[in-house]
C-alpha cells in the first residue's frame, strides 16, 4: 500500500472488483424476489452488498492507512450483514439453492480478502 497520504485507486484492488461482482450477483439473484419485498429484504440485500465496494472505494479516497482501515472495517461489517440477509432470504424460500451456494462462497472469499487487507493496512500504519 505504501505509507502516507496518497490517494489509492480503488479500481486497482482485487478486493474491490470481487465486491463489485458480488453486488451484480446480488442484484441478479434478487430480481425475482416477491414485489412486496422490494423495500424490505430485496433492498436490504442490495444495500448491504453495495456498501462493501462503496466503502472500499471511499477508504481509498481518504488519506492514510488509518482511514482506509476504518472503511475496510465498515465493509467487513457489511459482509456480515449480507451474510445474515442471505440466510434469511434462503429460509423464507426466496433465494434458490444455487444462488445461495454461489453467494455464500463469494461472501466468504470477500471476508477473507478484506481480513488480509485489513491486517496489511494495520501493520503498515504501525510502522
Amino acid at each position: 500500500m505504501g505509507g502516507g497520504h496518497e490517494v489509492k485507486d480503488f479500481r486497482r484492488l482485487k478486493v474491490w472488483h470481487k465486491g463489485h461482482a458480488l453486488v451484480l450477483m446480488v442484484y441478479e439473484a434478487t430480481r425475482d424476489f416477491p414485489k412486496e419485498e422490494l423495500y424490505g429484504l430485496t433492498s436490504q440485500l442490495r444495500r448491504a452488498a453495495g456498501s462493501i465496494p462503496a466503502n472500499i472505494a471511499e477508504g481509498c479516497g481518504r488519506g492514510g492507512n488509518a482511514e482506509l482501515g476504518r472503511f475496510l472495517q465498515i465493509a467487513m461489517g457489511s459482509t456480515l450483514e449480507l451474510e445474515y440477509h442471505l440466510l434469511l432470504a434462503k429460509d423464507l424460500g426466496y433465494l434458490a439453492e444455487e444462488w445461495d451456494v454461489q453467494l455464500r462462497a463469494k461472501v466468504h472469499e470477500l471476508k477473507s480478502m478484506l481480513s488480509t487487507l485489513l491486517r496489511k493496512v494495520k501493520s503498515e500504519s504501525v510502522q
